[in-house]
């Protein structure tokens, strides 16, 4: 039988790495934040006109549910802005068409987009809303994207992924004067094929 001795390890109140933690952690904390390289201004100090997309693709409210699931699928978009000419209504996701989906490409061709915005929140913001303030509208509301608008007209739209990027630093912001962005809607007419 052979014996061995335990020698107790140092603690942070002794020597040794474990005692050098505190003393490690306070110098850290004590260091000034190293200055910031020049790029691309703070997030904090952006719009939502700065990072919004301006070319969107839309949808008319009297159009299917079947027509805004190509036109996100074809387009590689998510969110879909409804529209009335520049007034818009509300935003559709792939998930809200996934959730209403029933039936096949003639129950789809039949419904209107219209009708699923109806008892929904309709979150917007102008286009001097800070990054900051986009953010509490989004989380407030549930969503992941929310309208730019100006004088009730659509003039972009800002998703938590262009705040995510600005916050990020990887977005040039952009300083281009008061112009609506462009909206695509109707570029294609589906017809169903049906038996």
């Amino acid at each position: 039988m052979t014996s061995a001795t335990v020698r107790p390890t140092p603690t942070s109140a002794g020597n040794g790495p474990a005692g050098d933690w505190p003393r490690a952690a306070r110098q850290h904390a004590q260091r000034r934040p190293a200055e910031r390289p020049a790029g691309p201004p703070q997030a904090a100090r952006l719009t939502a006109e700065q990072v919004m997309s301006r070319v969107l693709v839309a949808v008319e409210p009297g159009e299917s549910p079947l027509m805004a699931w190509e036109l996100m699928r074809r387009a590689d978009v998510h969110h879909l802005p409804v529209v009335e000419g520049r007034h818009v209504l509300g935003i559709l996701t792939r998930e809200d068409l996934a959730e209403t989906w029933s039936g096949g490409p003639r129950e789809q061709s039949e419904r209107q987009v219209g009708s699923l915005l109806t008892g929904r929140r309709r979150p917007r913001v102008g286009p001097g809303a800070t990054l900051e303030r986009v953010a509490a509208v989004m989380l407030d509301a549930g969503c992941d994207a929310v309208p730019v608008v100006r004088a009730g007209g659509l003039v972009g739209l800002i998703t938590a992924r262009d705040v995510l990027a600005a916050v990020a630093g990887r977005v040039e912001p952009r300083d281009e004067p008061d112009e609506p962005g462009e909206i695509i809607t109707g570029m294609f007419h589906l017809q169903p094929v049906l038996p």
